[in-house]
């Protein structure tokens, strides 16, 4: 099997009080997954003081392994909306 590049926007949850956007990218730096590996992720500004993460991430190819990959990023606390913003075969 191979893999696939995917670069994710991930928002903070508006409803966690303290969700904070340079918190959520450490802690994308030393998330741990069995399908796929965080290569940077970056907190950048969206707009009105806002800030998102953005995220590349390596992820091993097969049935499942993307949404799996995703729960784990929603399972970080103060994540909120997950999005593709691109994906890629390597």
């Amino acid at each position: 099997m191979g893999e696939v590049a995917v670069k994710y926007k991930i928002m903070c949850d508006p409803n966690v009080e303290d969700a904070n956007a340079d918190e959520i990218a450490v802690a994308m730096e030393t998330m741990a997954s069995d399908v796929g590996v965080v290569q940077k992720a970056v907190s950048k500004p969206l707009a009105f003081g806002l800030k998102f993460v953005e995220a590349h991430c390596v992820i091993q190819e097969g049935d499942g392994t993307v949404d799996a990959f995703e729960d784990s990023i929603r399972a970080i606390d103060g994540v909120g909306e997950v999005e593709v913003l691109e994906i890629g075969r390597l």
